[in-house]
């Protein structure tokens, strides 16, 4: 990159994020477990990269099957049930992308083949994805350099502390379609651009299958209602709420407690929309190697050695959300 657009992007960086960064003294020397930058120490390091690959088993399959139970539950029980069972819906496409977020870090399962083929494949195939390795470069990029020059997404976390009506606009967008019409717009334009026509091709294949399995299930009409309309709706308000509470207003740095909020966690946002780990998002940042039933682990050691306490840490997702908004 040339000196010129580096400067644009330091530009941008300092007019554009940094809003949330913690201040005061930021010193951690590290501790027998943890390097100086927070990142463990081999020994322990070892510990916590095992990936328990027949608990992830069952976690996959259990995802797998059970949109087909809510559904079952809606056609066979009552379609009064309706209505949760779009929530869950899209609960469990939420799932399924962080459970393809795990694959994305080859971290689902230890042997990469089944890696992919699980996480990459199928869990980040059948939501609406294409099941190909394009979010995988991207996020590496995001992991590689936190808000740097190929962060993916960089608008999404910028400009926090925001005013209300701005996140509410943002929120509006999100439930009623407008960001979900954004993303897979490229997906119908790509069929008319032939850079792009495999990839479109492999999406609408991947929701034929799913299509195929309402109807297997003598449920075709409830396609648009139980699939098609939480992902629109529902799964882009978990997406967004979930992304500003890792990442709104912080900065590019080395240091990634300058880089990543981290909230406590409770049993009901983790069964919302941060389930698998995904909440322990500082300590996913200081070792991104480590899987998601580990981070815990990690959470704890970062937290006993003293390294919070330069950190952005939050009592609660509710307490961060309004601290992302200004008068």
């Amino acid at each position: 990159m040339a000196a010129t657009e580096t400067q644009t992007h330091d530009e941008l960086v300092a007019s554009m994020t940094g809003g949330m960064v913690p201040t005061g003294d930021r010193t951690f020397a590290g501790s027998d477990l943890l390097r100086p930058d927070g990142r463990p120490r081999p020994e322990f390091r070892a510990q916590l990269r095992q990936i328990p690959d027949l608990r992830n088993a069952a976690t996959s399959i259990w995802v797998l099957a059970a949109p087909v139970l809510v559904l079952l539950a809606v056609t066979r029980v009552s379609a009064w049930l309706a209505l949760p069972g779009f929530v869950a819906m899209g609960i469990l496409q939420n799932r399924m992308y962080i459970l393809h977020h795990e694959a994305s870090h080859r971290l689902l399962f230890s042997n990469r083949f089944i890696n992919d083929v699980v996480g990459i494949n199928v869990l980040g195939w059948l939501p609406f994805g294409t099941g190909t390795h394009h979010y995988r470069r991207g996020h590496a990029n995001h992991h590689r350099d936190e808000f740097g020059p190929n962060e993916p997404d960089f608008l999404l976390y910028a400009f926090y502390p925001i005013v209300k009506a701005s996140l509410q606009r943002k929120l509006r967008r999100d439930a009623t379609g407008v960001s979900a019409y954004r993303i897979l717009k490229p997906r119908f334009t790509g069929l008319r651009k032939p850079q792009y026509l495999r990839l479109s091709l492999r999406f609408f294949a991947g929701q034929l299958i799913v299509l195929a399995i309402f109807a297997s299930l003598g449920a075709v009409g409830w396609y648009p209602v139980l699939w098609l309309l939480p992902y629109l709706t529902w799964y882009q308000v978990q997406n967004r709420l979930r992304s500003i509470a890792e990442h709104g207003g912080m900065t590019r740095s080395s240091d990634r407690r300058d880089t990543t909020h981290h909230v406590e966690q409770s049993w009901i946002a983790q069964v919302l929309f941060v389930p698998y780990g995904v909440g322990y998002h500082l300590a996913h940042h200081v070792d991104s190697g480590v899987p998601f039933r580990n981070l815990p682990r990690l959470h704890r050691a970062l937290a006993d050695a003293g390294y919070l306490e330069g950190a952005s840490v939050w009592p609660s997702y509710l307490a961060l959300w309004r601290s992302l908004l200004r008068d």
